[in-house]
């Protein structure tokens, strides 16, 4: 019995003694990787500049990063926005996505694309594969012309 009493208060400040548990370190964020710079299959003529976008391209919260240009012709000017996605699903999705966000959206069955005002802009949206591509200021006739060339660049 005397070694219980003994015992005891070691025991009692063995259990003290010890650290609190403190909690695990949160894991690090795992920041998206910055889309591929794709600026390459941008049409060179008439570009003013081409640039990769880290996310929300055209400032829409559902696209992700991409590539965008801005072009010039006469006094005219336009933007060509291109989306890789990891696949043609996942570029349908975001087709579908984009065409909720236009006013109007028309289908242009040809192309299995939509046409559309984007805010004020008016908005051509189409997909090739994995891509996803708009073009942006100009009119349905117009962004058709632009957008056959644009295509056929893209595998």
């Amino acid at each position: 019995m005397r070694t219980v009493f003994l015992l005891l208060p070691i025991l009692l400040l063995a259990g003290c003694s010890q650290e609190p548990k403190s909690a695990p370190a949160p894991a690090p964020e795992k920041k998206a990787a910055p889309p591929p710079d794709d600026t390459r299959r941008f049409p060179a003529e008439g570009q003013q500049e081409a640039k990769v976008v880290s996310e929300h391209i055209l400032g829409h919260s559902f696209l992700p990063g991409g590539n965008l240009a801005t072009y010039q012709r006469g006094k005219q000017q336009y933007r060509l926005v291109l989306i890789r996605t990891a696949s043609p699903t996942d570029a349908a999705i975001l087709l579908l996505d984009f065409k909720k966000s236009l006013s109007n959206p028309k289908l242009i069955a040809h192309f299995g694309g939509y046409f559309g005002q984007d805010g004020a802009q008016p908005t051509f949206v189409f997909t090739k594969g994995q891509w996803l591509a708009a073009v942006v200021g100009l009119s349905e006739s117009e962004a058709d012309a632009v957008a056959r060339p644009f295509a056929a660049r893209l595998d």
